[in-house]
């Protein structure tokens, strides 16, 4: 039997494995690049304020970990990647991100704060379906990106830590999407 270009690649199509899983209706990728690095997903979910979902979260690393402590200690890429399902406005991003440092990182939050200002010059308000990432690269620092906004990269590991403590700290924002994000996964 011969297989013509048409057919070779159609099967090619349905042998592949899916390499994203769907959270709440978002297809979360099983990788990313970053930096060169290929991550791999660690675990995704759902950020909930209350009942009302606010976004998919997905927490990539170079290689998969369960611990928290040892995920915020780790000077290695990670990325952050917010996908919204609803529309939250700039101040209350920002407020989130303030509420995160003071009772995940007491004792680095004043230093820190004035950070949250750069960032919040570079973004705007997330609609359903914008993108924001979160990425610490060794040397270079934490970016926040947001689609159809801009981008601000803070200096140092401090601020990466403290952002990363929002969502895997003891007192994270929710309790639920830090147990998936956890995942190992």
């Amino acid at each position: 039997m011969k297989l013509t270009h048409v057919t070779l690649a159609a099967l090619l199509l349905t042998a592949t494995p899916a390499l994203a899983r769907p959270v709440a209706g978002v297809e979360v990728s099983e990788t990313l690049s970053s930096e060169g690095k290929s991550l791999k997903l660690n675990g995704a979910g759902i950020r909930k304020k209350f009942v009302v979902k606010v976004y998919v979260g997905a927490l990539y690393l170079e290689e998969p970990a369960t611990d928290a402590a040892a995920i915020v200690k780790a000077d290695a890429v990670k990325v952050m990647k917010l996908s919204f399902l609803r529309e939250v406005d700039k101040g209350k991003l920002m407020g989130a991100f303030k509420e995160g440092f003071e009772k995940n990182s007491a004792s680095k939050a004043a230093s820190l704060l004035p950070h949250l200002d750069k960032v919040a010059a570079a973004i705007g308000d997330a609609k359903a379906g914008t993108v924001m990432t979160v990425s610490y690269v060794p040397g270079k620092g934490t970016t926040i990106a947001m689609q159809g906004s801009g981008s601000a990269t803070i200096e140092g590991k401090d601020f990466a830590d403290a952002i990363f403590l929002s969502w895997l700290g003891p007192k994270p924002a929710d309790d639920g999407l830090k147990t998936e994000l956890l995942a190992g996964k």
